[in-house]
């Protein structure tokens, strides 16, 4: 009896992780996971030219890998999966087989190759981690200071509105940088002559924000910088902030940094009440520095931090002398007594926990005092000068200065300076 040529479909349905485990079920493979939920058969009858193009189309669509090339373990670990394919002329084993040993073959090198870009990750990590742990300030020796009799004394070192990157007719970064050096000129030049009465071992440093500039403080602010926040805090600041650290630990026994944020260290431009409120490029500055240092242990950090708040005051005590240092956007004008008068005796009275005995903040510019009740509110001035728009709006123009004292850890202040900064 005559055979007929039949085109048979048997149509599956498969429950599998993935596609290649649903081909191996389909051709019967009982090792890969999954299951077959159900499936048809349809047939129909063709003629032999149809079943040619059929078998053709099978035999020419069949590969199998070159296994020659697999031969060299480090050629194939460097090609990861770059397989050579070449196609089958005639197939002589099952396709089932074929199928079922081309699955297996496939997933060990999955797994392997998977292996092999962890352990390449791990290796990349390790690198980085190696690299980072492996940086060393160099050591800073510990100063050998004369001894003299009476109390010791801590000179407090007061840096308030570099704002790091603005451009006025006589100051930028440059400028900056040689003013910061000239203030630590000063300053060990004057503790000296303090020492030569008494001791001065320890350096508080007050950091009172608008260190870094921004980017988007104002209106056309782009025109009237030199440098934008990366280079303000990636570069320029670590390296002259770090300088002035590393200098104060050459003449100093131990260091203390308490640092606050200012608003010109905010980030968003006009959209920054969308952000974080802990966000703020003083603040990343004075934590890469405290990172720089992080091995020294004759140097400490006391840095407002948490997250959705801006953190935006601290208190320091020296002894039992506390003084609460802020940056000063919170508060009016120091024409304004009155309103200082309700913030700084409102936050005494409660709304700020902690206990202080003065207050310092910075943000105007100019040096200015005030005494309310019985606390000392001191203004910080600032290392910039020629401001156009102080000059303008405020009729006003301040020599460019940084403020130092010397505090008794009983009776707190003792004497105080201004060390000003225009010889740069």
């Amino acid at each position: 009896m005559p055979q007929t040529t039949y085109l048979v479909t048997h149509t599956q349905i498969i429950k599998a992780k993935n596609k290649g485990n649903a081909e191996a079920l389909v051709v019967g493979d009982d090792d890969i996971p999954g299951a077959v939920l159900g499936g048809k058969v349809d047939s129909r009858e063709i003629d032999e030219k149809e079943a040619a193009r059929y078998f053709t189309v099978i035999n020419t669509q069949q590969f199998i890998p070159d296994y020659n090339l697999m031969e060299d373990e480090e050629e194939e670990e460097s090609r990861f999966l770059e397989l050579a394919v070449q196609p089958l002329v005639s197939v002589q084993a099952s396709t089932v087989d074929f199928l079922r040993s081309e699955n297996r073959r496939l997933a060990r090198l999955i797994d392997k190759y998977k292996n092999v870009r962890d352990e390449a990750s791990h290796v990349v990590y390790q690198a980085a981690f190696d690299a980072f742990s492996s940086f060393n300030l160099p050591a800073v020796k510990k100063p050998e200071l004369a001894k003299t009799m009476g109390t010791s004394e801590t000179a407090v070192a007061v840096l308030s509105d570099w704002q790091m990157g603005k451009v006025t007719p006589d100051y930028n970064s440059e400028v900056l940088s040689k003013r910061m050096d000239i203030y630590m000129d000063k300053l060990l030049e004057i503790t000296e002559i303090q020492r030569a009465h008494h001791p001065v071992k320890n350096l508080n440093v007050w950091i009172l924000g608008d260190i870094v500039e921004g980017e988007e403080i104002f209106p056309g602010q782009s025109h009237l910088i030199d440098s934008g926040i990366y280079r303000q805090v990636g570069v320029n600041g670590p390296k002259i902030l770090g300088k002035f650290l590393h200098q104060a630990l050459e003449h100093f026994e131990h260091v203390h940094v308490t640092a606050v944020i200012g608003n010109h260290g905010a980030v968003g431009g006009r959209m920054r009440k969308q952000h974080d409120p802990e966000t703020n490029m003083d603040r990343l500055l004075y934590k890469i520095c405290e990172w720089i240092f992080m091995d020294n242990d004759r140097i400490t950090f006391n840095i407002p931090e948490g997250k959705g708040e801006r953190n935006w005051y601290a208190v320091d005590n020296i002894g039992t002398y506390s003084t609460l240092l802020l940056h000063g956007d919170q508060l009016p004008h120091p024409s304004s007594v009155n309103g200082y008068y309700k913030k700084v005796m409102g936050w005494k009275d409660g709304a700020i926990p902690e206990s202080f005995d003065d207050v310092f903040m910075g943000h105007y510019h100019q040096q200015a005092k005030m005494t309310i009740g019985s606390t000392i509110l001191r203004v910080s001035g600032s290392p910039e000068s020629y401001n156009t728009y102080a000059q303008e709006y405020f009729h006003s123009m301040s020599r460019p200065c940084q403020h130092l004292m010397f505090v008794h850890p009983e009776n707190g202040v003792t004497s105080e300076y201004s060390i000003w900064l225009d010889e740069a």
